[in-house]
């Protein structure tokens, strides 16, 4: 048996502003945009380049309560995690593209990493494991 995580779901305000942010300042590619007539919503799935793990489903928030999460899916807790192969590369070009980092890097026992805010406030760690770390494999 193989199991997989597909998609994590994340609650936006607007599906082409979340597209925007995620291709423009992240460099995601957007992997499928469709309508869905029937619910009268889009299917938006974006993923980093070159990736073949999980998936992000940009799910726009369709009733009142789902909208008070946008930008606090995890209670101000890091959220998600973006790993890459170089940190250094990855953390300039986001501030060119203005990413805002709330953390300033740091190296550890198990890597490089920084916190930054998507452009609702969810917090990511971007992150380039140590080479003896065991999700450096993974990558």
């Amino acid at each position: 048996m193989h199991h997989a995580i597909a998609h994590l779901a994340l609650v936006v305000r607007d599906y082409d502003e979340a597209i925007a942010f995620y291709t423009e300042k992240l460099g995601f590619i957007l992997l499928e945009d469709t309508y869905q007539p029937e619910q009268d919503k889009r299917w938006v799935v974006v993923a980093p380049a070159n990736s073949s793990g999980a998936t992000i489903l940009l799910a726009r928030a369709s009733q009142p309560e789902q909208e008070a999460f946008i930008g606090n899916q995890a209670g101000g807790r890091v959220f998600l995690f973006l790993a890459t192969d170089d940190f250094w590369r990855d953390y300039h070009a986001f501030l060119t593209r203005g990413v805002e980092f709330i953390r300033e890097p740091k190296t550890l026992d198990y890597g490089t990493v920084a916190v930054f805010k998507d452009l609702y406030g969810n917090l990511w760690d971007l992150i380039e494991y140590a080479p003896n770390h065991p999700m450096k494999k993974r990558l």
